[in-house]
């Protein structure tokens, strides 16, 4: 058909399964196992038909004065949008213009390349060492602009704030964004670097460690003229991005700190002994400082034991690619539901060990 010539194709993002069956654990998408706190509900069952019959607030004036309150900046240098992949799709599309490929990791957050397509920007890949690592030198070739995950995703491993202050040192003239989607879990943030990097964008969301995947909110802080593109960039495309009750909700969040960083401890203590037992049952993995483990088998193959734990109503995240397809990464849910999920494992292994010494 002749108007298919001119289709924008692109290969388009494979998010995870979203299984709704009775009794299920869902440990694939990295979504926090506890609920959102408990201001957020509060509110929640006191808003009113206005939020859903007014247009929101074009600033988001609310979630961003908590926001900068919380970081410590200045209102003016905070960007929010619907989940941090919304953010992260404006800033491609406002920064990345050059013509020149863009660098990523081979092995991260697989959005990445798509909105490099959609876009039509041309990009790179740096492979990751053998440890899994960033190498910053592969950051110093010429580029039109530099994204990666600290902590990465699907590794889980957290680069140093000296590796990435090598990279955004060496890259003053394009702008590079660190991706902190996961950094509440474990590690110092690069925000510690924006009164050095006018260069530097870091981008945060609320579906990991502040449990509101559903309500879609992310934002990035950096610079005010960073900011200040963004902004223009997202009055032309849609003002009224994100909704009223997401604003408020969100706010409600940001001021609610305690009950946040004991939903984060409580994570961060079961992936801990998780790593333990996993590694008691065969298992090695980097050490992860995210909500998740990236982890295989030595001597089980890792789709084998994704589909078996799939029929046993037990869904974790298996990619059929190049150096991760024997890798299985595992979202750290409840205690309960990381027992439940090491008690099958036990007896999966097991069994396996047996039919292998009968063979």
């Amino acid at each position: 058909m002749k108007w298919e010539e001119n289709v924008r194709k692109v290969v388009p993002y494979v998010a995870g399964e979203q299984p709704n069956r009775p009794n299920m654990i869902k440990l694939n998408t990295n979504e926090c196992p506890y609920p959102p706190a408990p201001a957020v509900g509060r509110l929640a069952r006191e808003l009113d038909y206005d939020a859903c019959r007014l247009y929101p607030d074009l600033g988001s004036r609310t979630l961003v004065e908590a926001l900068a309150a919380y970081y410590h900046v200045e209102p003016a240098r905070i960007f929010v949008g619907v989940g941090s992949d919304d953010v992260l799709s404006m800033a491609f599309m406002t920064f990345f213009n050059s013509g020149r490929q863009i660098l990523f990791p081979d092995v991260t957050y697989s959005f990445y390349d798509v909105w490099a397509g959609l876009h039509k920007i041309p990009y790179h890949t740096c492979p990751l060492g053998e440890d899994w690592h960033i190498c910053p030198a592969d950051y110093r070739q010429p580029n039109g602009g530099i994204v990666f995950p600290n902590p990465n995703a699907p590794t889980g491993l957290l680069e140093s704030l000296d590796t990435v202050e090598e990279i955004v040192a060496a890259n003053r003239d394009v702008v590079v964004i660190v991706d902190e989607a996961y950094i509440d879990f474990g590690g110092d943030s690069a925000l510690a670097l924006l009164e050095k990097y006018d260069n530097l964008l870091v981008v945060g969301t609320f579906s990991k460690s502040r449990a509101m995947a559903g309500m879609r909110i992310g934002f990035c802080i950096g610079g005010e003229k960073l900011i200040g593109y963004l902004n223009d960039v997202k009055f032309a495309f849609n003002s009224y991005t994100m909704n009223l009750p997401a604003q408020l909700l969100g706010a409600a969040a940001v001021r609610e700190d305690g009950y946040f960083k004991e939903t984060v401890g409580k994570i961060i203590s079961t992936r801990e002994r998780t790593k333990g037992k996993l590694q008691e049952l065969g298992f090695s993995f980097p050490d992860s400082r995210a909500n998740f483990i990236f982890a295989t088998h030595e001597s089980i193959p890792a789709k084998q034991i994704y589909q078996a734990l799939k029929e046993a109503d037990i869904y974790v995240r298996y990619w059929d690619k190049p150096r991760i397809s024997e890798y299985l990464r595992i979202t750290i849910g409840t205690e309960e539901q990381m027992d439940q999920l090491l008690l099958f494992l036990e007896a999966y292994v097991a069994h396996h060990g047996k039919d292998t010494l009968e063979k």
